[in-house]
């Protein structure tokens, strides 16, 4: 490299921003019939790229809180939402004045328990509820799909070992 090139990449270095900082949820509910697990997926309203509910940091709320207030208003979805993150993926988000920013999402799991009829962005954007393998076949950011995918094993483990315990708690017969 020579002395020139690499001064020129020094220099983009320091001016480089750092990643801006979001939260964000994986909303997932558990059909009760079934039992299969849906992934709630949103558009996105500029785009209309498939993404997960996500916002900025908001004073007074801790990061998981945001997490769940940006999935309230933009999917009209409540649920019991967990504190430690599963994870984190970047993105480039386009601002209103066409500037581009990196941008870092911290991201928090919420079991839905509860879905409201109005919500602050109805109407903007299209929800769906779909299985994991949907889910990220359709994100376009790698580091989101594999939240996605690692979050479904998680939650299968979870399930077998609460369905195992259900049936060995079943099983137990009292003694006469």
């Amino acid at each position: 490299m020579t002395l020139l090139a690499r001064l020129a990449s020094d220099v983009q270095l320091m001016f480089r921003r750092p990643p801006r900082q979001q939260y964000g949820a994986i909303c997932y509910r558990v059909k009760k019939k079934s039992g299969d697990v849906e992934v709630l997926l949103m558009t996105s309203r500029d785009t209309g790229r498939w993404v997960i509910p996500k916002g900025w940091p908001m004073t007074g709320k801790c990061a998981h809180e945001v997490a769940a207030q940006e999935a309230f208003e933009e999917a009209g979805v409540r649920g019991a939402v967990e504190t430690e993150t599963l994870g984190a993926y970047s993105y480039s988000k386009v601002l209103r004045d066409g500037v581009q920013v990196a941008c870092k999402v911290q991201v928090y799991a919420l079991e839905v328990t509860d879905m409201a009829k109005n919500f602050k962005e109805k109407g903007e954007r299209r929800i769906e509820w779909v299985s994991f393998d949907e889910a990220a076949g359709r994100v376009r950011e790698p580091e989101l799909r594999g939240l996605l995918l690692a979050f479904k094993r998680k939650v299968t483990e979870r399930l077998s070992a609460k369905a195992a315990k259900q049936g060995s708690a079943a099983k137990q017969i009292p003694a006469e």
